[in-house]
């Protein structure tokens, strides 16, 4: 199943192999939106936005629950999921993405220059209309839909304005544990760059050797995981950098909350290493990447590091929904937020969002000589 063939590009580092078996996660928030999508009262939405604030601040993502997606909706996109992946290689490969026209099915993509044991099909909800002549260089978004797979489009079309809404409702929770109104971040969703991706990992005959995704964050300011119930997400304690598995809950979304919006972490200083890496990347061609949900929080919140374990025995499917701002983001701490007494934790760049993105995109069908840069190396030294 996938096609995939194992070989020595899917083999991790010694390091960064997962471990014969992963302990399961305990304590991870679980959070009922049910008074939200009841229309609760506004002690009722407070509290949950407290609850939201806690997990984002400790765990840098949650479970939600009660959350008002339809069920026949998730039903509906994840049939037309597997209905696309069970497609023949020669189908598939109709619609497939290219560096100029990244949305469509992919099967070679790479996290931290190690090829990910699996297969992807990425969409954007919201097509952007045409520009006008395609500079050099620039990424065209345009959705690759496959012929004859009937009722796919309208499925996965349906999700996404399911996937939309309750992104909203999360994001106001967000604004409101930092003490925001609840609209204060909508702006910077006006015009998305928010894409959803089907992602299968087939069976691996080296779960020992291989990962389905290798370790990473989020880089934009939400993420909604609908996943199975094989499992395989795996999250990194805090508390000690262990590995521990995220237990699928039947009717459930996992939140990631992206790099955009994250908290505090240790501190880092801008050095000279920091600049010679950026400037490996320029002479790769491409811009370096830094931004994340951190830096709207000022460093209140914390993305999560995380990563997928595939297995011998059982394909597993995931459909994540990334919540992206505008291109044109310029993205930085929220100025509520910052003051004389917390000043900005992140030196300021001339990049935006759109950069950012882009890179990021570009990097899936280039091998970098280093990883991907990370806000941690813009970060500013704080005095104690």
């Amino acid at each position: 199943m996938g096609g995939l063939s194992m070989d020595q590009t899917f083999v991790q580092a010694p390091e960064h192999r997962p471990k014969p078996v992963v302990t399961e996660a305990t304590g991870i928030p679980l959070i009922d939106l049910s008074p939200l999508t009841a229309g609760g009262d506004a002690a009722a939405v407070d509290a949950l936005a407290a609850e939201v604030g806690a997990a984002s601040r400790d765990w840098g993502f949650f479970v939600v629950t009660g959350h008002g997606v339809p069920a026949e909706a998730v039903a509906r996109a994840t049939a037309a999921q597997r209905a696309f992946f069970a497609l023949p290689a020669e189908r598939k490969a109709a619609v497939r993405r290219s560096e100029a026209a990244p949305l469509g099915y992919y099967e070679s993509e790479h996290t931290k220059n190690v090829r990910d044991w699996k297969e992807v099909y990425d969409l954007v909800p919201r097509e952007p209309p045409p520009p006008a002549a395609v500079a050099d260089g620039e990424l065209v978004f345009e959705n690759k839909w496959p012929e004859d797979l009937p009722g796919f489009r309208e499925a996965l079309e349906e999700y996404a304005r399911a996937m939309e809404e309750l992104a909203f409702r999360i994001l106001e929770l967000i604004a409101r544990s930092l003490n925001l109104r609840p609209d204060r971040l909508h702006g910077f969703f006006k015009d998305q760059t928010t894409f959803i991706r089907l992602n299968h990992y087939p069976p691996c005959p080296s779960p020992d050797l291989a990962l389905g995704v290798g370790r990473h964050k989020d880089a934009g300011a939400l993420t909604i995981l609908y996943q199975d119930d094989v499992g395989g997400l795996d999250v990194r304690r805090r508390s000690d950098g262990e590995w521990v598995r995220v237990k699928p809950v039947p009717g459930s979304f996992i939140i990631n909350v992206g790099d955009l919006i994250q908290a505090r972490t240790t501190e880092h200083t801008l050095t000279s290493s920091n600049l010679l890496y950026v400037a490996m990347l320029l002479d790769e061609g491409l811009k370096p990447l830094f931004f994340s949900d951190q830096v709207w929080s000022n460093d209140r919140y914390e993305s999560a590091e995380h990563r997928v374990s595939v297995n011998s025995a059982k394909e597993r499917f995931s459909m994540p929904y990334f919540f992206n701002p505008a291109s044109y983001t310029m993205v930085e701490p929220v100025e509520e937020l910052v003051s004389e007494e917390d000043p900005p934790r992140y030196d300021a760049y001339n990049y935006n969002w759109g950069d950012f993105f882009s890179t990021r995109k570009n990097s899936n069908f280039k091998k970098l000589s280093v990883e991907n840069i990370q806000i941690a190396h813009f970060k500013k030294s704080v005095a104690a």
